[in-house]
């Protein structure tokens, strides 16, 4: 049962091979069992599973369907859920339990999803390596001294090691595209807007977005159709009608715009990824697409303008963790200003300050116009770069990261170096875009991801390319060697 995917169990449930309370037990069971290899999950919640496949089991009984109806997932723990832990991987929220649903939550509810649990995570999202996190780091189910990739390396190592066939994600800077690529899997960061952010606890406002992992294209298809839609409760929602994302999946390549920038075949990049990627667009080639040189001239500028503004929204969104009103308290505080120091010393781990104090520093008087508006105007360039490539080209292709995952721990001691594995992701965040990672061959043993970028709204666009190219490919079959 563990090797089917979000379909297969979609068609099973159907037919009535098993249940959504069969499935949920064995899967149960497989976390149990494995996870402590992993360190994948931070919450399990075992007791709401299966009261929601037993709900789930009576609503097929009583004629109802829908392809997640019974289907299990788990959620990245920074989406909150009502009365268990949501802790953003955080001795900060350690002790939070949420009041409420997230909205990407509740609608997965409604559609009959069952949560397995919440996934560990890189603190306040806020790292590449998912080693960041209070609760430890993850492991990376292809080879356990290596990173899974961050922030939703736990979600990734989970589906990777086909504890569950899915899981939700966010995306800052390649956050859902990254541990995919790592991994083995087919991660999709969804247009700015097309998924509520109501209940997904910030980071940078502006850049996070959520979206879903999972082992195929159709599975993230199935899984975008139920976390996509209009939220009146979040004012960055954009009011725009969700497509039907598993009805186009079908559609033939033939005469499709294929853009490769040459800026991403620069000295920066593993040599043996730029093969596998160049087999990829022989692979679509095949399909009927036809392959253009682009350039995105400003490409060089996004990384430094990235971490600018995210630390700088970082800075703001998460001055509410005070010890004041909910998460860790210092004991004994002297006074307010030995409560506030002592709480968020206390309650943030090294890179949440370090991002703190480089955002409050770039919004700081005398420094706002030197960082924070110039990384904004390089911001616009970025995206004029893309508008003006989307005039010539349908997608555009290239490696999803500069190298695969690295040795834990081999960049604790450099931040920089594992800011720099972010160049070909954190582009599509700066300008809203939606963007596709998915399997593309394997380097030492450790997969490698090409990643697809469309224009706004077109997720279904990159959702058919990577099902046509996963129909004429195996790369994303394999499975870890021990899951």
């Amino acid at each position: 049962m563990h090797q089917m995917t979000l379909a297969e169990i979609a068609r099973g449930l159907a037919d009535k091979k098993f249940s959504s309370e069969e499935l949920t037990k064995v899967l149960l069971a497989r976390i149990t069992q494995l996870d402590p290899q992993l360190n994948s999950f931070i919450s399990l919640t075992e007791a709401l599973a299966l009261e929601q496949a037993k709900a789930a089991d009576a609503r097929r009984a009583n004629g109802e369907s829908g392809a997640l109806l019974g289907a299990p997932i788990a959620h990245k723990d920074l989406f909150c859920t009502q009365g268990i832990r949501t802790s953003c991987g955080s001795k900060m929220l350690d002790n939070f339990k949420a009041p409420y649903d997230a909205t990407v939550v509740a609608k997965l509810a409604a559609a009959g999803a069952v949560t397995l649990g919440k996934t560990n995570m890189d603190e306040f999202a806020m790292g590449s390596a998912n080693e960041s996190s209070w609760y430890g780091a993850v492991k990376n189910p292809w080879n356990l001294e290596h990173v899974p990739g961050g922030s939703s390396g736990g979600s990734a190592a989970a589906v990777a090691a086909r504890l569950l066939p899915a899981a939700t994600a966010t995306d800052t800077g390649g956050s859902i595209r990254q541990p995919a690529a790592f991994t083995n899997l087919t991660g999709l960061k969804p247009t700015y807007g097309r998924v509520s952010r109501w209940g997904m606890i910030a980071y940078a406002s502006s850049l996070d977005q959520g979206g879903p992992l999972a082992r195929t294209a159709e599975d993230c298809a199935i899984l975008l159709q139920g976390m996509a839609g209009f939220d009146q409760n979040d004012s960055t929602s954009i009011d725009e009608p969700v497509p039907d994302y598993s009805a186009s999946l079908g559609e033939s390549l033939q005469g499709l715009r294929i853009g490769v920038p040459k800026e991403y075949f620069s000295a920066g990049l593993d040599p043996r990824i730029a093969e596998l990627i160049q087999n990829s667009i022989k692979e679509l080639q095949k399909l009927g697409a036809v392959i253009k040189e682009i350039s995105l001239p400003n490409m060089q500028h996004a990384i430094p303008a990235y971490y600018v503004i995210a630390p700088a929204e970082a800075s703001s969104n998460l001055s509410r963790f005070d010890g004041v009103r909910f998460g860790h308290r210092c004991e004994q505080p002297k006074d307010l200003i030995d409560l506030y120091k002592r709480s968020r010393g206390e309650g943030f781990g090294p890179e949440v300050q370090r991002r703190i104090m480089v955002g409050a520093y770039a919004l700081s008087a005398g420094y706002y116009d030197a960082y924070y508006l110039k990384a904004q105007k390089i911001r616009r360039l970025v995206k004029n770069d893309f508008m003006a490539a989307f005039n010539e080209v349908d997608i555009i292709l290239g490696p999803t990261t500069p190298n695969p995952a690295w040795k834990l721990g081999a960049k604790n001691s450099d931040p920089v170096a594992a800011y720099l594995e972010d160049v070909y992701t954190i582009t599509a965040n700066l300008a809203g875009l939606p963007g596709l990672s998915m399997p593309a061959g394997f380097v030492d043993g450790l997969p490698v991801g090409v990643q697809l970028l469309a224009p706004y709204f077109q997720e279904g666009r990159l959702l058919n390319v990577a099902h046509q190219y996963q129909l004429n490919t195996d790369w994303h079959t394999r499975t870890p060697t021990g899951f």
